[in-house]
């Protein structure tokens, strides 16, 4: 069955997304990588940007005062567009400190199959699998927790980059943890 590109579900309804358990698995796996490769794996999962974009980032692209990633949307077409996030200041930090002395140096030096790679060790480490188990998962993962934490759709389109609020609508759909509570009532 073909998928279906406006859902975080496939056609057979799997999820695309890491849920909140997942997400906790994978930062408690990515935390044990040498530094530069465990900052990569957290700016996917706290920023939800493609990893094209992370590969990309520069020490100037990073507000230690604001705690703010400032990153240059690739999607755009040929139109300059950047999107800031607020992240953990740890991260904002960090990201800082192995970005060298040249601010405008990329701060990781690998390319993005390396990036996906260390994504893929990191989830297998966590015992994730299945079509969620990758770098895509980690920013449909940003995108529905953010809907679940009731954060503006417009917010959450900005931070991701979408054009339209119609694709990031796609996040306000996801309600199974709320669907399993429901249904967990009728269990008593």
């Amino acid at each position: 069955m073909k998928r279906d590109a406006m859902s975080a579900y496939d056609a057979e309804g799997r999820r695309k997304y890491l849920s909140r358990d997942e997400g906790k698995k994978f930062l408690s796996q990515a935390v044990l990588l040498p530094r530069a490769r465990a900052l990569f794996c957290l700016t996917i999962y706290y920023t939800g940007c493609r990893i094209s974009e992370a590969v990309n980032l520069k020490a100037a692209d990073i507000d230690t005062e604001l705690n703010v990633i400032r990153i240059l949307c690739l999607k755009k077409r040929g139109k300059r567009e950047v999107r800031r996030i607020p992240v953990p200041e740890f991260l904002a930090m960090g990201l800082v400190e192995i970005g060298g002395s040249s601010k405008q140096q990329r701060i990781w030096r690998f390319h993005r199959t390396t990036g996906w790679r260390t994504i893929k060790k990191v989830m297998a480490a966590a015992g994730i699998s299945g079509i969620h188990a990758t770098t895509k998962g980690l920013r449909h993962g940003f995108g529905v927790r953010g809907a679940l934490e009731q954060i503006p759709v417009s917010v959450i389109r900005d931070w991701m980059g979408h054009a339209d609020s119609e694709t990031t609508a796609i996040y306000l759909a996801v309600r199974d943890e709320e669907e399993r509570e429901l249904m967990g009532r009728t269990w008593k």
